[in-house]
């Protein structure tokens, strides 16, 4: 997509702190972490968010997922960490391109809202 932020990152038009990459997925650390550990796992096929996935695309989460738990052991999130994604405007998605968030580091809040 021409105007997403996400595949502007992908493309290597916009920089970003990658931490890992393969043919399929990208994580790179949030430019405002919400936690000590704060990576965004994406996939580099354009999907808008997690209501735009069906049969077709669903393989790549979970690779995104055994990449989180990959990123996990390496960042040394052993007591524990977060996977979310959000979707739509009313679920916090601020950007339309399929991502999720692994955040750890610290004890987070149970409280989700």
């Amino acid at each position: 997509m021409d105007n997403c932020l996400f595949c502007k990152i992908i493309a290597g038009e916009i920089p970003s702190s990658k931490v890992y990459e393969d043919d399929e997925i990208l994580a790179f650390k949030d430019i405002n972490p919400m936690a000590p550990v704060h990576i965004l796992i994406i996939p580099k096929v354009h999907i808008d968010g997690a209501d735009k996935l069906n049969e077709n695309n669903t393989d790549v989460v979970s690779k995104i997922f055994a990449v989180a738990a990959k990123l996990a052991e390496e960042f040394k999130l052993e007591n524990g960490f977060r996977i979310v994604t959000n979707v739509g405007c009313d679920g916090g998605q601020t950007v339309r391109h399929l991502h999720f968030h692994l955040l750890g580091g610290k004890k987070l809040n149970t409280e989700l809202c």
